[in-house]
């Protein structure tokens, strides 16, 4: 078959999805993703990128109804026999692309978005758009209870399409446990430098927690995003590195080596999918801190592999890491363990490929 991936960023397939398009192509379908950004590292993997001009952040209708255009040439075009997609602006408007051209559309809910979360006519829109976009369905993807429940409970999707998936699976075999670093102590937080994402918090928390154990280090990895409306202005990371709370690593092509060098991998999101930081830094044996918010507690179990905080509180933020400081070096470890034998039971690519081909077999049927 000829199968077409649809994402707001190249990157996102090479760093997330490769797992489900080396599935694809070892079972002989033709995979070509479109999407904006460079695709050199797709053509590498003997994927054919085919450039989408969209505005990832905007919020204008306009540019809404000339994307789904921009997308109905594009599946006239390739006339794929089915059509996969992430994010927010390529599941809503490749939806209702791929209805009106009659190709099979299978979505993958992967977080709700600022839209959808900051209440008033910005949430009445993005759930009118959810409910037009998903109605003719077979399969809508999910990646935690929660997200599913409430499309279900608000009848943006139906029940029997609404299908759960492990986030976007882990690759076991390259994520693989690590000991802890025999060091002072190390907070990782990756993620890209959003307030949603909670980096304001993991300031104040590493301010407070710094005064009573001045050896910890917090390190924050990830882009700053000025594009976005969440995003931390570079002065105000350049504040924090200058007080000497946060160590900026830029950003890097492979988190494995910083996973690595942490004792703790911290996520105080406000909310989220399935929170890939926190999967990588499980099955890499690293205890985890995160906020008990919708994605984050579907993959962290309290107590057992990893410890949960107040979201929206550096406060509590700070209290979760100091009861880390607290656990003797064996306890760590064993929490670590933990979450390596969630990730291996719960987590593993292979139930998202496997899900996928079914998917893939029940839309085109």
């Amino acid at each position: 078959m000829r199968i077409l991936l649809t994402v707001n960023l190249a990157w996102n397939i090479l760093n997330f999805r490769m797992g489900v398009v080396r599935a694809l192509i070892t079972a002989g379908h033709d995979v070509s993703v479109l999407a904006p950004g460079d695709g050199a590292g797709l053509a590498a993997a003997g994927v054919r990128h085919i450039p989408l001009e969209m505005d990832a952040k905007g919020l204008s209708p306009l540019s809404g109804v000339a994307l789904t255009a921009q997308m109905m040439r594009h599946f006239r075009k390739e006339r794929p026999d089915v059509i996969l997609s992430w994010t927010i602006k390529n599941n809503i408007f490749g939806a209702m692309a791929a209805r009106r051209v009659g190709v099979p559309f299978i979505p993958n809910v992967s977080g709700l978005g600022t839209a959808f979360l900051s209440g008033g006519a910005l949430q009445f829109v993005a759930q009118t758009l959810y409910r037009r976009a998903f109605r003719s369905l077979e399969t809508v993807f999910f990646q935690n209870a929660e997200d599913r429940d409430l499309f279900t409970q608000r009848r943006l999707v139906r029940f029997e399409q609404a299908q759960l998936l492990p986030g976007s699976g882990i690759d076991l075999t390259r994520f693989i446990p690590t000991p802890l670093p025999d060091t002072a102590p190390v907070f990782l937080m990756v993620a890209r430098l959003l307030r949603d994402k909670g980096v304001v918090e993991f300031a104040q928390a590493a301010r407070i927690v710094r005064k009573t154990h001045p050896d910890a280090t917090f390190c924050l990895l990830g882009a700053l995003d000025a594009d976005n409306r969440s995003a931390i202005p570079e002065t105000l990371l350049r504040e924090w590195e200058a007080e000497g709370i946060i160590r900026y690593l830029g950003t890097a092509p492979d988190v494995r080596p910083h996973i690595a060098q942490a004792h703790c991998v911290v996520l105080p999101s406000y909310r989220e999918g399935a929170p890939r930081t926190l999967i990588e830094a499980a099955a890499m044996g690293r205890p985890v801190i995160a906020t008990d918010v919708p994605g984050c507690r579907a993959v962290v179990e309290r107590g057992q592999t990893g410890l949960l905080c107040e979201a929206r509180s550096g406060e509590s933020l700070a209290e979760a890491c100091l009861q880390f400081l607290d656990m003797s070096p064996e306890a760590r470890a064993a929490m670590g363990q933990a979450g390596r034998a969630r990730m291996e039971e719960h987590y593993d690519e292979k139930l998202v490929v496997n899900a996928y081909l079914a998917a893939i077999d029940r839309a085109v049927r």
